[in-house]
């Protein structure tokens, strides 16, 4: 496991709720700052059960939808604007340009890309990628930060005790 990358076992759904969590509390910028994370993984691998935790840290309250078909959901929970956007259905970058993406990004936004691997070019690059996949009788998530911002970010995660249980010395 490298200084850019961390790896979790997740035993089930609550598992995936605090990694989420986790996020929201260590995001760069204390929630002021921009961040983009993009979600691998499998149909019902927990992606947007991590999402949902993360935005209702972050203060969102009501429903928070996944976007599977309406593709793209805004929340605002004080001065961020999270912009959670599903590309599953998608043909490719031409569509994703069509989301209108960029005109969300500003000096305060996280923006939480499904299926990036559907956005090619047209998406912003990643500080963080999450990719959750089927372990045994759980999951594995591993972090993947490739810019500067995002290796600070996975620092904190790092340091952070409510993962302690999660953390995974798998190779």
């Amino acid at each position: 496991m490298s200084e850019s990358s961390l790896e979790l076992v997740l035993g089930d759904a609550h598992a995936t709720e605090a990694l989420g969590a986790a996020l929201a509390r260590n995001l760069p910028g204390g929630g002021h700052g921009s961040a983009v994370v993009y979600l691998h993984g499998e149909l019902g691998a927990g992606k947007t059960t991590c999402v949902r935790s993360l935005l209702r840290t972050l203060g969102v309250v009501g429903l928070i939808r996944s976007p599977t078909y309406t593709l793209v959901e805004t929340y605002t929970p004080g001065e961020i604007t999270c912009v959670h956007v599903d590309l599953y259905r998608l043909q490719g970058a031409a569509e994703v340009d069509e989301l209108g993406l960029r005109d969300y990004l500003g000096a305060a936004f996280l923006l939480l890309v499904e299926w990036p691997e559907k956005g090619g070019s047209a998406l912003p690059p990643a500080d963080m990628e999450l990719t959750l996949t089927y372990f045994e009788n759980s999951r594995r998530a591993r972090l993947a930060a490739p810019t500067a911002q995002g290796r600070r970010w996975l620092d904190k995660l790092r340091h952070d005790t409510s993962l302690n249980l999660y953390v995974s010395n798998l190779t």
